[in-house]
């Protein structure tokens, strides 16, 4: 068990995040139709190289925070914090996905815990950080709790997904909870 997770240190050791390229569309390509990751995902699975670069050029690179989750340069899924605006404007979104051979690994909670460390210095006026889960996706829920974030409750039939009406868990960071789970100070 301790060699399990000394293993895993060092994968997640490896991690970063950056900006999206046109030159990992391969990479994006594969993590857009891995059917066991779009199944929770509002999104269908992409079926051209066309469509993946759409992606990019369309969304991933004019989106106000749209990292590459990369191992060892490959990308291997995705991480966004979308702002809410006007009154809304303190809080954001956040939304990750990763391919389903990294699941497990401790890949999505590094990148979660790497966006929950700045997300706040980087955007001073923001003061939620907050994501969903779909409540059969207990995966999803378990990387926001050891990413340090808290579970609010069930939005009952909150969103669609692939067209029928689904129930989502709130989870939520604070920006003050931020300070202290990841030991940044004014």
């Amino acid at each position: 068990m301790e060699v399990e997770s000394k293993e895993q240190e060092t994968e997640t050791a490896e991690i970063t995040l950056r900006l999206l390229d046109p030159s990992d569309l391969d990479d994006l390509l594969e993590l857009l139709t891995d059917e066991e990751v779009v199944k929770w995902c509002s999104w269908d699975t992409f079926t051209s190289k066309e469509s993946a670069m759409n992606y990019i050029i369309g969304f991933a690179l004019p989106h106000p925070f749209f990292r590459a989750i990369c191992m060892k340069n490959k990308v291997v899924g995705s991480i966004t914090v979308s702002p809410f605006k006007g009154n809304d404007s303190c809080r954001a979104e956040l939304g990750y996905v990763v391919a389903s051979k990294y699941w497990g690994k401790g890949v999505a909670t590094k990148a979660v815990e790497m966006v929950a460390a700045t997300i706040f210095v980087e955007w001073p006026h923001l003061e939620r950080l907050e994501a969903l889960a779909d409540v059969e996706n207990p995966g999803s829920q378990r990387v926001l709790e050891k990413a340090g974030f808290k579970k609010e409750g069930v939005m009952r039939k909150y969103c669609l997904l692939k067209g029928k009406p689904r129930d989502m868990v709130m989870f939520s960071l604070i920006s003050s909870d931020q300070q202290v789970n990841y030991g940044i100070s004014d």
